[in-house]
């Protein structure tokens, strides 16, 4: 059974958080860190760009940061109250196999959707998870010599109007959803505890690993490196 070590890091600025992945996913690489980590955290408003983004699907860029990164997949929003994942895990000790390890994070946000009563699942051609029609959580992975950085963003108690500045993930006619919108009942906080306990659940139960949380945050970078600044 692996190791893997949670941090739940609260709020983080999205250039912070992607150096510190980067490192995170180096150090495992190299054999420095021994365990997979995942990352929990939120970001300031930001839009990001994937691999495959298209500049028309970036609809209104002005007053908000945009990076363009090294992830698959189109552009996409995140914010307060979105249920940021980054699983730094070393696929050698699971399956060499990237559309194995995209179907495997879409099932853990499936089975954690399920602990919050709220029925999920896939859209077939297309990558993340739905409930009754609408997209509430995306998905985008980087792997590098098979260690994974970059993940998973859950809407919990999302502002959805910051999706209307995007066509999300490239979809036309797309309809945005959150846990609060789907649930309506609970606190934000309550709803943000409980999402975060159903995820580590949906982790714990696809990829069998022993989780150990974090009562600190580990040591990241705090300046960005030059190639992470925000786009024109």
């Amino acid at each position: 059974m692996t190791t893997l070590q949670v941090i739940q890091a609260g709020i983080v600025p999205y250039a912070e958080a992607l150096a510190w992945q980067r490192e995170l996913a180096e150090d495992r690489i190299a054999g420095r860190l021994t365990h997979d980590v995942l990352l929990l955290l939120e970001h300031p408003p930001v839009v990001t760009l994937g691999r495959n983004s298209h500049a028309a699907h970036l609809l209104q860029p002005a007053g908000i940061e945009v990076f363009e990164v090294e992830r698959g997949g189109d552009v996409t929003f995140h914010g307060p109250g979105q249920l940021v994942g980054y699983p730094i895990l070393d696929l050698h000790a699971y399956k060499q196999d990237l559309h194995w390890y995209l179907r495997t994070l879409e099932q853990a946000l499936i089975d954690a959707l399920g602990i919050l009563a709220i029925p999920a699942e896939r859209n077939p051609g297309l990558t993340g998870v739905w409930t009754r029609g609408r997209k509430i959580a995306s998905i985008g992975i980087h792997v590098k010599q098979w260690v994974t950085w970059h993940g998973f963003a859950l809407n919990v108690t999302t502002d959805l109007t910051h999706f209307d500045r995007i066509i999300p993930c490239g979809i036309p006619g797309v309809v945005m959803t959150s846990v609060e919108r789907e649930r309506g009942a609970g606190s934000r906080e309550q709803l943000w505890e409980e999402s975060v306990g159903a995820v580590l659940t949906g982790f714990e139960r696809v990829f069998g690993a022993s989780i150990i949380p974090s009562a600190e945050r580990a040591a990241r970078p705090v300046v960005a490196e030059p190639g992470l600044q925000p786009t024109e």
